[in-house]
């Protein structure tokens, strides 16, 4: 799947599509990558190896699932691997929703890369999905993910004490796109 739009001043205004290709066995070095400390900066810190591998056994996990439980991808630009991204089930306020969240590589943001994978995000889960919103819960405190948010098409809702990673207490924005879904 990809979405392609002519961002203002990137790459000379040319045409940068982005592409999600579902997740695979030989995607785990991109975890340690995501897993530098100003990647994860809002997200408590880095992880353990056994963490990682953990994760990553869950991301191919969902890729044999049915792809309404939601679904990890690898974020692909002119050929290359920028980040990832993914959608999964959760219960938010009392609703049945999904949750989404990304992370593009330092050496590629800034580009818009991470707001068009959103968008094709949203797209997939609109035609794949079965729920009616996808939420994204980033810290009050992340201006480059809010302003994702903002580019992707989701609306800010309110403020929410969000637990990330277990254990881990912060305020986030409570971001909402509507999906395609019943």
């Amino acid at each position: 799947m990809s979405d392609h739009v002519r961002p203002g001043g990137y790459r000379g205004g040319t045409e940068t599509r982005v592409r999600l290709e579902p997740w695979a066995e030989d995607d785990f070095w991109l975890l340690p990558r995501k897993n530098e400390p100003a990647m994860t900066e809002h997200l408590g810190g880095p992880e353990t190896d056994a963490k990682l591998h953990e994760r990553h056994r869950r991301y191919l996990a969902m890729s044999a699932r049915e792809p309404a439980a939601g679904r990890m991808f690898r974020v692909v630009a002119e050929g290359e691997t920028v980040g990832s991204i993914g959608f999964w089930e959760r219960v938010w306020q009392d609703e049945e929703v999904y949750e989404t969240g990304w992370g593009i590589l330092p050496e590629f943001q800034g580009r818009g890369l991470a707001a068009r994978a959103a968008r094709a995000l949203i797209a997939h889960a609109s035609t794949h999905g079965t729920r009616r919103h996808l939420h994204a819960f980033p810290s009050v405190g992340h201006a480059a993910s809010n302003g994702v948010c903002r580019a992707a098409g989701f609306v800010l809702l309110d403020e929410a004490r969000f637990e990330y990673p277990p254990g881990h207490w912060h305020t986030s924005n409570d971001w909402r796109a509507v999906l395609g879904g019943p």
